[in-house]
């Protein structure tokens, strides 16, 4: 599998065109999603905060494996791969 073409979407969230399909995630669900050691940590201890309603995807970085995404509130810590983006797309 080739890596997939991504770009922002006009919502602010993430539009990831694989070989064989498109996806479409709201920024709010990649960043309730974000699998980072600080998020896990802070969801662990019971510490997450809710996601801003206005949450966009201001940038992205391709890591070969995955993408790292800036969020608007400021989170970047977060590598996506791109297998958890296709299970993300999956499961709906």
């Amino acid at each position: 599998m080739s890596a997939p073409r991504l770009q922002t979407a006009d919502d602010g969230g993430l539009s990831v065109e694989w070989d064989d399909q498109r996806s479409v995630f709201s920024a709010a669900l990649l960043r309730a999603r974000c699998r980072c050691a600080f998020c896990r940590s802070a969801g662990l201890k019971g510490l997450l905060s809710a996601v801003p309603a206005d949450i966009a995807v201001v940038g992205l970085a391709t890591m070969g494996y995955g993408v790292q995404l800036q969020f608007s509130d400021g989170h970047q810590r977060g590598i996506y791969p791109w297998a958890y983006l296709r299970e993300l797309a999956l499961s709906g």
